[in-house]
């Protein structure tokens, strides 16, 4: 829980996006008394059309939860950053054959980065309305889970920089999501009923396969059952498909599930069945992990993981060889593919240690 009497004299930016959770954290600031300064960011495309977002009225809803609030807000562009790193960091990914996560960095480059720089770093802390905790233990800050399992983000933001997280305030992570919706219609906040934003960080309507389509086009090849090596069909793109993948690759006599990629002959592979043993794995690698807190160098023996945003964290043991750890998962998993993120977490999932891009 924050203590907000400790935070009376700091100078706090919230990050005020028009949805129902940042709203809540001004009414949680405001509740004790504060007004921060609030900042809507944006980085939606400039083309409109079938481009087009909802940033004009996320920005309405945040003007108007801030007025309420006495707070002023100011909008920070911060177009240009995202679509030239984050964007950049995502098709050099695909390109190559792996599974990038945009929302990942999205907080690590803009929301915790691109903001604080233009901001000249004069905030001693910046709050945003993600489900997650802090906690001070042994004299150290660490990123912890929120109670909510299903809405806990502790996974998008462990690849945020240490001197990030000791400026990350999350006043509503202790919260479930349900309580947050009753805060925000116990308080007549105008966005008390909206619904909760799909698809890619702040791009609002946007869909993945056409943010892809739109840098890096198509890229026809075949697509050959792994067991058998026959060709089955064909592809528009290795980087529109994922290892683990079943939904969307438009294949008859099903189900199919994508088990691998050839980047050098554009060759996509599938698995057929309901459970084939190809889209599991219990043992896979990771590299240059990226610790949250200060002063943390390694990781415990059995720790607790995720490899995507899922409520579920699975228990495994850790091999470490310099750089490089192995993961021996104590369970199958599906779907695991280079370029994920791995978050690890102690056994009891509460602290977050950080998280590292798969190799396999």
């Amino acid at each position: 829980m924050i203590n907000y009497e400790d935070l009376k004299d700091k100078r706090i930016a919230v990050l005020l996006s028009g949805g129902v959770d940042s709203s809540v954290v001004v009414w949680e600031f405001a509740s004790h008394g504060m007004h921060p300064d609030c900042f809507y960011i944006k980085i939606g495309p400039e083309e409109k059309e079938e481009w087009d977002c909802s940033s004009e009225e996320d920005l309405e809803m945040a003007t108007a939860v801030a007025h309420r609030f006495g707070c002023k807000l100011q909008v920070i562009d911060c177009h240009a950053e995202y679509w030239n790193q984050v964007t950049k960091y995502t098709m050099d990914k695909v390109k190559a054959g792996f599974t990038p996560n945009p929302d990942v960095m999205c907080n690590r480059l803009i929301k915790f980065g691109a903001f604080d720089e233009k901001m000249g770093h004069n905030y001693d802390y910046i709050a945003t309305g993600h489900y997650a905790q802090t906690d001070i233990i042994d004299g150290k800050k660490w990123l912890c889970t929120s109670p909510d399992p299903v809405k806990d983000q502790t996974d998008f933001l462990a690849q945020i920089f240490q001197w990030q997280l000791k400026k990350a305030l999350f006043p509503i992570g202790h919260y479930q999501k349900n309580e947050v919706r009753e805060i925000a219609e116990r308080e007549k906040l105008i966005n008390a009923k909206r619904k909760d934003s799909q698809g890619i960080c702040f791009l609002g309507n946007i869909d993945y396969n056409e943010y892809v389509r739109r840098y890096l086009g198509e890229q026809i090849g075949d697509v050959i059952e792994l067991e058998t090596g026959k060709k089955i069909g064909e592809h528009k793109g290795l980087w529109f498909h994922t290892i683990g993948q079943r939904k969307g690759l438009g294949l008859g006599g099903g189900p199919w599930f994508v088990v691998k990629k050839d980047v050098a002959q554009n060759i996509l592979y599938v698995s057929h069945g309901y459970d084939p043993e190809t889209a599991y794995k219990k043992d896979f690698k990771m590299h240059g992990f990226d610790y949250l807190t200060e002063g943390v160098v390694d990781l415990p023996k059995r720790v607790t993981f995720k490899i995507r945003h899922t409520p579920e964290y699975h228990p495994a043991s850790l091999e470490r060889d310099g750089d490089v750890y192995i993961i021996h998962s104590d369970e199958k998993i599906h779907g695991v593919a280079p370029g994920q993120f791995c978050v690890i977490y102690d056994e009891e999932h509460y602290k977050c240690y950080g998280s590292s891009e798969i190799t396999v």
